[in-house]
């Protein structure tokens, strides 16, 4: 927590720096492009993502038998017989592949993962895969058509959809961290 703290901390304060030191059109085009935009899609790049899509999907397929006993942890996960090791170093690279192509086509959205997998586990009162990934896809198109709407119809594109959900998702991190303080 404290080192997340220092690097938010490094981080903006840099932000801030560059903000003064650069010209502000100049500025305002980088700080443009460092927020997700579903209406700037880059389309030259769609084609590209949905044949790696396909490819990526394709070879993840095979490790979706063992997610139920992953999230066991590592110790029953490798007594099970699972290769532990080999499964989550292959998973952690499907995983890096997928991100860069949503970033690359849209852009960093920080807490659209924290909401979709908290309010599928909550939606669903399970931890079954077969349950989790089918509900997750779903709440995350609910999530970014919503904001769409909220973006179009209340804000008037006033702002984009990142900053909504970006508020939304801090906005649940603190509750989803209060909840569990208040367990303890």
């Amino acid at each position: 927590m404290l080192i997340g703290l220092v690097f938010g901390t490094l981080f903006n304060s840099l932000s801030t720096f560059m903000e003064v030191l650069i010209d502000p059109n100049e500025f305002a085009k980088v700080q443009d492009k460092s927020f997700a935009s579903f209406s700037n899609v880059n389309t030259e790049l769609l084609w590209l993502s949905v044949v790696i899509l396909v490819f990526v999907f394709a070879y993840a397929w095979r490790f979706i038998k063992y997610l139920d006993v992953l999230s066991l942890g590592r110790e029953h996960a490798i007594n099970l017989g699972l290769p532990y090791g080999f499964i989550i170093k292959r998973l952690l690279v499907i995983v890096a592949v997928l991100i860069s192509i949503s970033t690359a086509l849209v852009g960093p959205i920080t807490f659209l993962g924290l909401i979709v997998a908290n309010v599928a586990y909550q939606v669903m009162k399970t931890y079954q895969h077969r349950y989790i990934i089918p509900s997750s896809i779903l709440v995350s198109i609910i999530a970014l058509a919503g904001c769409q709407l909220l973006a179009e119809r209340v804000f008037d594109l006033s702002t984009t959809v990142s900053v909504i959900i970006n508020f939304i998702g801090g906005v649940y991190f603190l509750y989803l961290l209060l909840r569990e303080n208040k367990s303890w």
